[in-house]
C-alpha cells in the first residue's frame, strides 16, 4: 500500500518495490527456518535426555556373574513375598514345591496372584523377599539362557509376529523341520485349521496375529512352546479362548508328547485342571489349600464354591 502510493506519486520506482518484497520474503522465510530449527533442537534435547535415561537404567532382573546349573527341574518357592513397584504385596509368604514331571493346576479368583506366581517361575521379576529355586539353585544364580531353556511360558494374550506361521513357530526351535512343526501343531490342536489354509505353514501372519481368532492364536503360541520343549511348561490361562473339548484334547496331547515334563496350568475353569496331580488354590495372594480334586472338594470351601458355580451341585456327589 505504501509502495503503491509512492509509485503513483513518482517518488519510488516499481523495481525497488519488487526488490523490497522479494528481500522481505527471503528474510521472513529464513527467520521461520531459524524458529523451526530452535524448536527441533529443544525437542531433540528432551528426547536425547530420555534415551540416555533408558540406556543408564539398570535392569531389575540382574544377570548372574557366576551362573550355576540346576541338577533337576524341581521348582520351589520359599516364603516368597512380591509386589509391583511400591504397591501392596500381590504374593505373601508363598511356600510351594513342584516336583519334576508333575501336573499342577492353579486356580483362584481374579487378582489373587496366579499370573504373578507364573511370572516369578519364569523370572520375569525377582521376589521382594524369599527365594524361587530350580533344582535347588536360586533363579538369580542361573544364567538367562539356561533358565529360558528349561522354563517355557504361554500367556493368555498370545503374541504373534508378522511373517509366516512357520517363522512364528520356529521362534521355539530355529532348526525345526516341517515334520516337527506338524507334530507340535497337532499336539496343540492347531492342525485342523492349518490344513484348511491354502498355504499351510507358509500362510501369512499379520502384525500381532490380527488375521487369526483368539483361539487360533493361543493354539499357535502353545505349538511354539511345544517346539521349544522345556522341562517346565507353564500355561497361564492360555486356553481361555478354546472350547472345553479342544482344551481336554490339548492337555492329553501335551501329556503324551513328553514324559517327565512338568506342566503348570493356570486356569479359571475347573475342567482345565480337574485331572492334575495337584491343584493349588489361591486367595488374596496366599495359597490356601493344595490337593487333588476330590480332596479339595471336601476340605477347601473356596474350591468347593468354584466347583459348584461351574459344574453344579452334582459335582459334590459325583466328585
Amino acid at each position: 500500500w505504501f509502495g503503491g502510493n509512492m509509485q503513483i506519486n513518482g517518488t519510488l520506482r516499481m523495481g525497488l518495490i519488487i526488490a523490497f518484497v522479494n528481500y522481505m520474503v527471503q528474510i521472513t522465510g529464513s527467520f521461520m527456518m531459524l524458529v523451526n530449527a530452535s524448536m527441533s533442537i529443544a525437542r531433540a534435547r528432551v528426547s536425547a535426555t530420555r534415551i540416555i535415561t533408558v540406556f543408564e537404567t539398570s535392569p531389575s532382573v540382574s544377570v548372574a556373574t557366576a551362573p550355576k546349573e540346576p541338577q533337576n527341574a524341581d521348582m520351589a518357592f520359599d516364603d516368597v513375598t512380591f509386589g509391583y513397584w511400591g504397591s501392596e504385596p500381590v504374593l505373601r509368604g508363598v511356600s510351594l514345591k513342584i516336583k519334576q514331571g508333575r501336573r499342577v493346576g492353579i486356580i483362584g479368583a481374579t487378582g489373587c496372584g496366579k499370573s504373578t506366581l507364573a511370572a516369578l517361575m519364569a523370572r520375569l521379576y525377582d521376589p521382594d523377599s524369599g527365594s524361587v529355586t530350580l533344582g535347588d539353585v536360586d533363579l538369580r544364580e542361573l544364567s538367562q539362557e539356561s533358565l529360558r531353556e528349561k522354563v517355557g511360558i504361554v500367556f493368555q494374550e498370545s503374541l504373534l509376529f508378522s511373517g509366516s506361521i512357520a517363522e512364528n513357530l520356529r521362534f521355539g526351535d530355529d532348526d525345526a523341520d516341517e515334520y516337527a512343526l506338524l507334530a507340535a501343531s497337532e499336539a496343540a490342536q492347531a492342525g485342523e485349521f492349518l490344513h484348511s489354509l491354502s498355504d499351510g505353514f507358509d500362510s501369512e501372519v499379520a502384525q500381532r496375529g490380527r488375521n487369526f481368532s483368539g483361539g487360533q492364536k493361543q493354539r499357535l503360541s502353545i505349538a511354539r512352546s511345544l517346539l521349544h520343549n522345556p522341562d517346565i511348561l507353564i500355561l497361564d490361562d492360555s486356553t481361555s479362548a478354546v472350547d472345553a473339548i479342544t482344551d481336554a484334547k490339548l492337555r492329553e496331547a501335551i501329556r503324551a508328547r513328553r514324559s517327565g515334563q512338568t506342566l503348570v496350568i493356570i486356569a479359571q475353569r475347573i475342567g482345565s485342571i480337574i485331572d492334575c496331580d495337584e491343584i493349588i488354590v489361591m486367595d488374596k495372594g496366599e495359597i490356601t489349600d493344595i490337593g487333588g480334586h476330590r480332596e479339595l472338594l471336601e476340605k477347601s470351601e473356596l474350591y468347593r464354591a468354584i466347583a459348584v458355580s461351574q459344574l453344579g451341585n452334582e459335582v459334590l456327589h459325583n466328585g
